[in-house]
């Protein structure tokens, strides 16, 4: 079941399956050795989702754009001080996020008083911030396809609406798949945090779903 309503792009989306399932941990090991291979197959792997979380702290795709180049020059310059204490994906999504930061520093938006903002029942979801019911059947008994077009679409344009810290850690969590540990390693905030960003987010896009597609 997935855990949240942007869950649901990964499932309707096979163009984000990742074809080359080679160990990120041995692409960076060609790449060490000059492997210009290596280097195409991870970009390919992750250009797509390193655009969607920078765009979350820039003002326009093109600044996106130069945060994703950046980052790649950083990646290939620390080549020798990453030491395998986190996954290679987190490594890389932290020099994103660090870049992305400084890159939309003056531009960047008040998100805690947006944080504030009231949310739906906390009793519908558990501890853990996952659905206690889920909106029944979204994703398996959706037979109309241009509404599940259609539902994608919203998913994906809601998600960008959320507020910057909200939409980071769904995109991460529920879009990208990263565990809780993984994004509070990105983020580089507490889990308690990540979970409280993690539950407003999802609330916000569980509310708009209900509302416009008519699922409790």
């Amino acid at each position: 079941m997935a855990a949240g309503p942007a869950a649901y792009i990964r499932t309707r989306h096979p163009e984000q399956v990742v074809v080359n399932s080679e160990p990120d941990t041995e692409l960076l090991r060609r790449l060490r050795t000059g492997d210009e291979q290596a280097f195409v197959t991870l970009v390919a792997r992750y250009r797509d989702s390193m655009l969607r979380l920078a765009a979350g702290y820039v003002p326009s795709r093109a600044v996106a754009e130069e945060v994703v180049q950046d980052t790649w020059v950083g990646v290939l310059r620390g080549l020798g001080t990453f030491e395998g204490r986190s996954s290679v994906r987190t490594w890389l999504f932290r020099i994103l996020v660090n870049r992305a930061r400084s890159a939309g520093a003056r531009e960047q938006r008040s998100v805690a008083v947006a944080d504030l903002q009231p949310v739906v029942d906390r009793a519908r979801f558990d501890r853990t911030g996952h659905w206690a019911a889920p909106p029944e059947h979204w994703v398996e008994d959706i037979d109309n396809q241009v509404t599940a077009a259609k539902m994608v679409d919203r998913i994906r344009s809601a998600v960008e609406e959320l507020p910057d810290r909200q939409r980071a850690v769904v995109t991460l969590r529920d879009i990208e798949g990263m565990t809780s540990e993984e994004v509070c390693g990105v983020l580089e905030i507490s889990d308690g945090n990540q979970r409280v960003l993690l539950h407003r987010g999802r609330s916000k896009l569980r509310e708009l779903l209900e509302a416009e597609f008519g699922r409790a």
